[in-house]
């Protein structure tokens, strides 16, 4: 019976330390998928503004969404990206959430087309003003054979490449000296707060807090598709120890 209890209240105990923390230090978050109707993420406008009031119950105060611009799959271009912000900050202001800044980027997957992009000249979805922040994926599991090419690249176009959750990136697992390698050769790192908990993964769990540890972040993200992932960082990050260490970098969100 006592075992029954304990279990009772150190939940309980668990979700009453989730809600005394919040994410409010961060101030921005640079990583989400809450513009409705573009990728994975947010289906609809409604969906959208739900999404908003989480992210600003859990603290922030300013939203920079990044759909995903990826080959045949998601062809979302800086014009319809703009016109889903137009939308979406419209819905937001109606629902009063008035203080909650909303802006956007995209999230580029390193393939041909994005090549082609790059190789025509078309100006790209940044963040962060003129430090011209491109926030960049690529395949989980095959490393792409340009990736370096393609930061040389795009520093000389004079953007600034930002690796998105590089701890989920399962061809890193066990090199992660070529990690730090990459990172020393100019590229930022996002983590995302979720795999603080082990929510995608033990082994992206594992490598996310080496990553901390080793001082290697740069700017955390939520990366924020549905309602579960902001619920999972309330009730799972919030009380993890590693969320504190990663805080107390010198991130750059709260420069956005």
């Amino acid at each position: 019976m006592a075992s029954f209890f304990q279990k009772i209240f150190g939940r309980s105990a668990a979700a009453q330390a989730a809600e005394a923390v919040s994410l409010a230090t961060l101030g921005v978050d640079m990583h989400s998928h809450l513009l409705p109707g573009l990728d994975d993420g947010a289906e609809t406008v409604e969906q959208s503004v739900e999404l908003v009031r989480a992210m600003h119950t859990l603290g922030y105060r300013k939203l920079i969404m990044t759909p995903h611009i990826m080959g045949d799959f998601y062809k979302n271009t800086p014009t319809g990206i703009r016109a889903a912000l137009a939308q979406l900050r419209a819905a937001a202001a109606a629902a009063g959430l008035h203080d909650m800044e909303l802006d956007c980027a995209a999230e580029y997957y390193l393939d041909e087309w994005f090549q082609q992009k790059l190789d025509g000249g078309e100006p790209l979805l940044s963040f962060g003003g003129e430090q011209k922040y491109l926030l960049l994926e690529t395949s989980y599991i095959n490393e792409p054979f340009n990736f370096r090419e393609t930061v040389f690249n795009l520093k000389t176009a004079g953007y600034q490449p930002v690796l998105a959750h590089p701890e989920r990136y399962t061809y890193f697992y066990g090199r992660f000296q070529d990690l730090e390698k990459v990172h020393a050769e100019g590229v930022l790192f996002q983590l995302n707060l979720n795999s603080l908990c082990g929510y995608y993964s033990a082994g992206a769990r594992k490598m996310a807090e080496r990553l901390v540890d080793a001082g290697l972040v740069d700017m955390v993200g939520t990366d924020a598709h549905n309602l579960k992932h902001t619920e999972t960082l309330r009730l799972k990050v919030l009380p993890t120890d590693h969320l504190q260490k990663v805080l107390a970098l010198p991130l750059l969100n709260n420069s956005l």
